[in-house]
C-alpha cells in the first residue's frame, strides 16, 4: 500500500515519451521511398506513382522494447528536378534515411553522388543516416558490401554516423530493424549534443 508513488512512477516511466523525430525520406525516383513510407504508415504493400512533390506522415513505430516512437517522416520526390529542394527539408532534421535500389547498378554512382551532397551541407554534419537497401529479395540485388563500396561509405565525414539495412520494402522486411537503429542514433547524438552545452 505504502508503495504507490514508485509504482506510479514506474508506470509513467514506462509509458512512451511524447517526442516526435522529424525525419526526411530521401533518394533517387523509383528506388522505393514513398512504398517504403506507406509499409509503414499501413503495414501493408501500397502500389505508388512517382513523388512530384512530398508526402508526410506521423507514424507511431513500435521498436525493440515495446518503446513507441513518434517518427514525422516527410517522403521527398527524387526526380533530379527536385533534388535542389531537398536540403530545405533537411533543415533542423533528426534523421535522415537514404533509399537506394539494390537492383540498379547504373544509377548508384548517381545515388552516391546525391548522398555525399546532402551529407555535406553544413546544417547536416553529424546528422544519423540510415541507408535503406531495398529491393533485396530480388535475385540480382547488389550485397551490401557491394552498395557499401559503390556508395563510398567510408568517405562519408567522420562526424555522419550511418547504418546500411538491407530491406524489401514490398513485403517490410528489415524496415523496423533499420529504425532502431535511427532511434538510437538519433538518442546518442542528442546525449552527445546536451553534453557538448554543458561543457559550454
Amino acid at each position: 500500500m505504502g508503495n504507490g508513488l514508485s509504482d506510479q512512477t514506474r508506470i509513467l516511466s514506462s509509458l512512451p515519451s511524447f517526442q516526435s523525430f522529424h525525419i526526411v525520406i530521401l533518394g533517387l525516383d523509383c528506388a522505393g521511398k514513398t512504398t517504403v513510407l506507406y509499409r509503414l504508415q499501413f503495414n501493408e504493400f501500397v502500389n505508388t506513382v512517382p513523388t512530384k512533390g512530398f508526402n508526410t506522415e506521423k507514424i507511431k513505430v513500435t521498436l525493440g522494447n515495446s518503446k513507441t516512437v513518434t517518427f514525422h517522416f516527410w517522403d521527398v520526390g527524387g526526380q533530379e528536378k527536385l533534388r535542389p529542394l531537398w536540403k530545405s527539408y533537411t533543415r533542423c532534421t533528426d534523421g535522415i534515411v537514404f533509399v537506394v535500389d539494390s537492383v540498379d547498378v547504373e544509377r548508384m554512382e548517381e545515388a552516391k553522388t546525391e548522398l555525399h551532397k546532402i551529407t555535406r551541407i553544413s546544417e547536416n554534419q553529424g546528422v544519423p543516416v540510415l541507408i535503406i537497401a531495398n529491393k533485396q529479395d530480388l535475385r540480382n540485388s547488389l550485397s551490401l558490401s557491394e552498395i557499401e563500396k559503390m556508395l563510398a561509405m567510408s568517405e562519408l565525414s567522420s562526424s555522419t554516423p550511418w547504418h546500411l539495412q538491407p530491406t524489401c520494402a514490398i513485403i517490410g522486411d528489415g524496415l523496423k530493424e533499420g529504425l532502431e537503429k535511427l532511434h538510437d542514433m538519433i538518442i546518442k547524438r542528442r546525449k552527445m549534443l546536451r553534453q557538448q552545452k554543458k561543457k559550454r
